[in-house]
């Protein structure tokens, strides 16, 4: 299988690529700037792309199988801060970049597309969004860390799902679990839908590993196409 995937030197999306090439897949490893990119592993090849540019990624899809999407503004793996000054300062980015990917799909439509969102389109109760409630979304923040202007960036992951849900296109969203770190790589977690999986704890929880697992597993065997889909332990 060739998979693509954006976003290719982040934190998720780095393990996205070192995840598929250890089950022997092709990559190309989409980046903004491919000037920082030593590379010395087999079947991956790097390329510029800007995800907000539908012909531009139009151009990238041929032979692609599978096109794994895990943009950010900004690159969080080497400074988060900066990616949540860019992702409050416009967080319309998100829907934007949705619109430029089922855009440039058009074309090509076998093409699957996995867009990596936010856990804030996750309801925390039947019918309510956690990103739709203030008390819920503050409290999350402040438990992450996070300032609570950062409600913005999650209501742009949100509209982002919603740009998806209106294509008919073969798309799939992954919502991680809140709490998403690097750590290890078990294999072993639990699937949900709309809903966050919790621990026995309450918490919503996985290592930056594992959700690389889910998104091979997906790009192999196609379970939620047309859906949204969690983890957790």
């Amino acid at each position: 299988m060739h998979i693509g995937v954006i976003g290719a030197t982040g934190t998720i999306g780095s393990r996205v690529v070192a995840e598929a090439l250890g089950r022997g897949h092709h990559v190309t490893a989409f980046t903004r700037d491919i000037t920082r990119v030593h590379e010395g592993r087999d079947h991956i090849t790097w390329k510029s792309l800007d995800v907000l540019d539908a012909a531009d990624i139009a151009t990238a899809l041929p032979g692609l199988d599978v096109l794994i999407s895990g943009f950010q503004p900004g690159n969080a793996a080497n400074d988060i801060a900066d990616t949540v000054e860019r992702s409050v300062a416009d967080p319309t980015v998100f829907a934007t970049a949705a619109r430029a990917l089922l855009k440039a799909l058009e074309s090509h439509p076998r093409t699957r597309l996995i867009v990596i969102g936010g856990a804030g389109s996750l309801e925390v109760e039947p019918g309510l969004v956690h990103a739709d409630s203030d008390e819920h979304l503050h409290a999350s923040l402040d438990q992450l860390g996070l300032p609570r202007t950062y409600a913005a960036a999650v209501r742009g992951h949100r509209d982002a799902l919603n740009v998806l849900r209106t294509s008919n296109r073969s798309w799939t969203y992954f919502s991680p679990a809140e709490d998403i770190t690097p750590g290890e790589r078990t294999g072993r977690f639990r699937i949900g839908g709309d809903q966050p999986v919790l621990d026995a704890d309450g918490r919503s929880r996985i290592s930056v590993e594992d959700a690389a697992v889910a998104l091979v597993d997906e790009a192999e065997l196609p379970r939620f196409v047309q859906r949204r889909f969690t983890i957790g332990y």
